[in-house]
């Protein structure tokens, strides 16, 4: 042992001590690390702490330190009465909420507007939160059955109607457009160099015109004798319901298995029949509200959740459409995508405003808050179309090779394997867009819709609150709206993003 010790294989004194490790963790640790730990990154972080000096520091100090917070005029927003440099001006906003919010809805009827963001956010909540049950039934409230308890709530006035009514109608409008586009080629025939081709045009296109008249005639008979009993609001709905009940009945599968969509069909038309009651739509319903008075965060909230529900199914289906072997399908997706791209939104909702009615009949006229929402909706499904294509084209063919291999229909194919694994690979896309679609409803106001910004415009010609901090003021409070909404949208996304894909995670 005493060998081994003066051999030198055993230290006979200790090492000195060595300096402590560097930090690497903490907020010391990120400012070494990431902040100052090479001259680029010095010099980087220089210039961002002296950004938000500038920028950062006189936001708040405007909107919160200098503010204003009470006052019932411009007086109180104006520097010669405070006595010192002032900020926001908040009770410019305090007085002028209710017109940001509901625009020129009548104040008695503001109720009904409240009790539809109630009703949004009661059947919106459980949807957006994974755990809670009956999602089908609670997705059905919210996409079929609260769109239209939200217009007559809105809109007001009561039906006239139901299925019966409503089909006849619009077949009746296929057949005077079609009878009114014949009859003007059949003019155009008098005056114009290629008479005999649209002289034979135009006669073609009135025969079948009368062909459709006399297939819809019963119909429409039908229906003329119906709204002559006085009643036709519940005779319409009971023969809506038999009709509706035996197809679910036979395409279910009949006896031996339609009971089921039967029984559905039943109990939805059982509850339609309830609400129609409850809300007085047999008898006139509630009063008519309409939609050029609307305005404010309700024009803002109902063009941008309308866009978003409809834009979604339209961009499925181009994109299906697409990427379909059908020759006539696939030319007429692509048209229609690369038209509505290749398009101005603004573009869009003029000619949806004011050249769309040029093209209808006399007799039939379309809300201008409808034809908006309807131009918004083919223009972002346009759009969508192509982030869906996108998610569809990563998918790996095996993956529709071995649904065909288990006898999987094309149908079940894309609804159960191919699609809901394309929507998971573009949901930041689809957000993106969503929040794009939110911020640009502010053009609605160029056709005449106040939306948050046209309320917020509107609100500025009030000499009453007429000072310079005003416009300012009204700018960031729309500002911090517009930002709570897309951010909250972008939160969430990155929620469903990482939990659809945490099968993915090492």
């Amino acid at each position: 042992m005493s060998d081994i010790t003066s051999s030198g294989y055993v230290r006979q004194n200790l090492l000195t001590e060595r300096p402590a490790p560097v930090k690497t963790t903490g907020f010391v640790g990120l400012v070494r690390t990431r902040l100052l730990n090479s001259p680029t990154n010095i010099l980087l972080t220089i210039v961002s702490a002296l950004l938000l000096w500038f920028t950062v520091i006189p936001s708040v100090k405007f909107l919160f330190v200098d503010a204003v917070w009470t006052g019932t005029d411009r007086a109180a927003c104006l520097s010669e009465n405070a006595g010192f440099t002032v900020g926001a001006c908040w009770p410019y906003i305090q007085a002028k909420l209710p017109q940001l919010i509901y625009g020129f809805y009548p104040d008695a009827e503001r109720w009904r507007v409240d009790l539809v963001l109630l009703l949004a956010v009661v059947l919106l909540l459980p949807l957006l939160i994974p755990r809670l049950p009956a999602k089908a039934l609670n997705a059905s409230l919210f996409f079929f059955a609260f769109p239209v308890v939200a217009f007559f709530l809105l809109h007001g006035g009561g039906i006239t109607g139901f299925g019966l009514s409503w089909t006849a109608g619009l077949l009746q409008l296929f057949d005077d457009s079609i009878m009114g586009a014949g009859r003007a080629l059949l003019s155009q025939s008098k005056t114009s160099a290629i008479a005999p081709l649209l002289w034979g045009l135009g006669n073609l296109v009135v025969l079948v015109g009368t062909a459709i008249y006399w297939l819809i005639f019963p119909l429409t008979w039908l229906r003329d004798q119906l709204e002559g009993t006085g009643r036709s609001v519940w005779t319409d709905f009971a023969i809506t319901t038999v009709v509706v009940s035996l197809i679910a009945f036979v395409m279910g599968g009949g006896v031996r298995t339609g009971w089921r969509p039967l029984a559905w069909s039943i109990g939805t038309f059982a509850a339609i029949g309830i609400v129609i009651k409850l809300m007085g739509l047999d008898h006139g319903g509630l009063p008519v509200v309409q939609t050029g008075l609307w305005g404010g965060l309700l024009v803002t909230l109902v063009v941008s959740v309308a866009g978003i529900v409809t834009s979604l199914p339209i961009g499925i289906a181009l994109a299906l459409g697409r990427r379909s072997t059908i020759p006539l399908i696939r030319i007429f997706s692509i048209a229609f995508i690369e038209f509505w791209r290749g398009v101005p939104l603004i573009t869009v909702l003029f000619f949806a405003t004011y050249m769309l009615p040029l093209f209808l009949p006399g007799n039939f006229t379309v809300d201008g808050l409808v034809r908006a929402l309807i131009g918004i909706a083919l223009f972002t499904g346009a759009y969508q179309a192509e982030n869906v294509r996108g998610g569809l084209a990563a998918i790996p063919r095996g993956q529709g090779e071995a649904a065909a291999a288990l006898g999987l229909s094309w149908w079940k194919t894309t609804s159960l394997i191919v699609l809901p694994q394309a929507l998971r690979h573009v949901i930041p896309n689809l957000v993106n867009s969503f929040i794009s679609l939110f911020k640009d409803t502010s053009l609605v106001s160029i056709v005449a819709l106040f939306d948050l910004l046209g309320s917020l415009r509107a609100s500025f010609a009030d000499p009453k609150w007429s000072a310079p901090s005003t416009l300012f003021t009204g700018f960031a409070f729309a500002g911090i709206i517009y930002f709570l909404f897309c951010f909250g949208m972008s939160r969430y996304s990155l929620f469903v993003e990482n939990r659809l894909n945490a099968h993915r995670r090492n």
